[in-house]
């Protein structure tokens, strides 16, 4: 008889909060529904309250404590019922609230663990919080979508493998610029980390040679009251803040601009980087953590110091002048997508779930022409 199928608990952010992990969380459970071998069960860290209760998620503190009570209350039941605890991990307090809880609860029924760190502030959350290494030493497998937190684990004593983003190109429309209009995005949540301010002030230096130029500002943020105030108090035109913008919006979003910025202080591996690859969209984007790891300069995208809202007008002209240059950048990016697509991050996953396990397995054969993700 084949052995049966092994359940996995992903436990991840719902898309009820904008981010990255929610995107990667929901490809990786769509891809897994493909696998006969792999059983993978869903646990938000943001669950719903139900009914009635559900106001007490509209009231600040109230809301964090409610939601990490259900949580746990969830983590405990679903954790015994499955084999291995897949757990999606930001750093600071969001790894003190949502992942701890689920690597103890993990140890305390026998499960084999797997922590998915996902923070460019990695290095500051394990140098800084006391907190941070104990229950790391505690997981069975620590896996990073970028070598960039391989790296820094390495630095504190932790071997970390990296395993890509899923990058879902059905989704997208590769359009091919050939010249570049002065329309521009960003899509980055407004908070003070992605530092979208520094856009707002590039863009001031654009507008004043393209008196036309256009920017839309996606995602909220608690930053959105003092950036609309800096676009008044720049006396910025054409600058539109969208809000919230669902995840199956995006792709109409990036084939309306010409081109795509970014300006985080700290970052790990923006996903949004990854679907500007498959859109066509040129980028600009700051040299800030896991960033240079998958976005070479000249080769697949302009990089920039970061804070340096000059560099990010004159690196926004580049592009505005210069075709081949965009032609170049964009075919790049492009070819760059073919690794993180499913067909490849699929065996990663999967033979990972079985070797800790202790689980044979054979890998999938792989399309004609295909080529393992590079990490």
């Amino acid at each position: 008889m084949p052995a049966p199928p092994i359940r996995v608990l992903l436990i991840a952010p719902s898309l009820d909060i904008l981010g990255g992990q929610a995107v990667q969380a929901t490809r990786l459970m769509d891809g897994m529904r493909q696998v006969d071998s792999v059983r993978m069960k869903f646990l938000p860290i943001n669950p719903r309250l139900p009914g009635l209760l559900r106001g007490l998620q509209q009231i600040r503190y109230v809301r964090t404590f409610s939601t990490w009570l259900l949580y746990l209350f969830k983590l405990l039941a679903a954790a015994a019922r499955c084999d291995l605890l897949h757990i999606f991990s930001a750093g600071c307090s969001s790894y003190l609230l949502w992942s701890v809880p689920a690597i103890y609860v993990g140890r305390l029924y026998g499960k084999k663990i797997i922590l998915n760190y996902r923070d460019g502030q990695c290095e500051d959350h394990l140098r800084n919080w006391k907190t941070a290494k104990p229950p790391l030493r505690l997981v069975h497998e620590i896996i990073a979508p970028t070598d960039f937190i391989v790296d820094v684990m390495a630095k504190f004593g932790f071997n970390a493998r990296c395993i890509p983003n899923i990058l879902d190109l059905n989704r997208f429309h590769y359009r091919r610029r050939e010249k570049l209009r002065p329309i521009f995005m960003t899509n980055r949540i407004l908070e003070p980390l992605y530092n979208v301010g520094c856009i707002l002030r590039g863009f001031a230096v654009i507008q004043r040679r393209y008196p036309n130029a256009t920017l839309a500002v996606a995602h909220d943020g608690v930053c959105r009251p003092g950036l609309e105030r800096l676009a008044r108090d720049l006396e910025l035109r054409n600058v539109t803040f969208l809000g919230r913008v669902p995840h199956d919006r995006m792709p109409a979003l990036y084939d309306q601009a010409d081109i795509y910025l970014t300006t985080p202080n700290t970052d790990c591996m923006p996903g949004s980087l990854l679907e500007c690859y498959a859109s066509g969209l040129p980028i600009v984007a700051t040299k800030a953590g896991g960033i240079p790891y998958i976005l070479a300069d000249g080769q697949t995208g302009l990089l920039i110091p970061i804070d340096d809202h000059e560099a990010l007008a004159e690196a926004a002209f580049r592009l505005l002048k210069d075709p081949e240059l965009v032609a170049r950048l964009t075919a790049n990016a492009r070819r760059e997508c073919e690794q993180y697509r499913w067909v490849h991050i699929r065996d990663r996953w999967t033979g990972t779930y079985h070797r800790l396990l202790g689980r044979p397995w054979l890998p999938s054969a792989e399309p004609e022409g295909a080529s393992g993700a590079a990490c």
